[in-house]
């Protein structure tokens, strides 16, 4: 099993993460999750940049 993503910020993983979630590059609240750089990113930046949620 892979690492967990881990909020860059709080240390702890999406799930247990109570930092205000938005786009770290376009600040859109939508559809926003956590990368493997420890920040939060929305669908379309996710895309455009290559970043992968995790599972």
């Amino acid at each position: 099993m892979a690492d967990a993503f881990i909020c860059f910020q709080c240390d702890k993983e999406e799930a247990r993460c109570l930092c205000d979630k938005y786009c770290n590059l376009c600040h859109g609240a939508h559809n926003v999750r956590l990368c493997q750089d420890g920040q939060y990113y929305c669908l379309d930046c996710r895309e455009a940049c290559d970043f992968h949620a995790q599972v």
